[in-house]
């Protein structure tokens, strides 16, 4: 039996833990985030939302998702 491999990775802080092969599509799913009102970051990196599909998280990836916030 193949034992599935956990990664950890901090979001907007706090330390989750994932199973190996999870994107950032993936991840933002799980989150249930709007991703049309966030800029999502990885490694202190902008990431291009075209791209979330092609993006694996690796063990201890620091991931910041920023929500936009309308106002006058």
């Amino acid at each position: 039996m193949k034992k599935i491999k956990k990664i950890k990775i901090k979001v907007n802080g706090k330390v989750k833990t994932f199973k190996e092969n999870i994107n950032l599509s993936k991840l933002v799913k799980i989150l249930k985030i709007p991703i049309k009102k966030v800029a999502i970051e990885l490694n202190q990196e902008i990431i291009d939302k075209k791209k979330l599909d092609k993006i694996f998280l690796k063990n201890n990836d620091r991931v910041e998702i920023v929500h936009f916030i309308g106002g006058g």
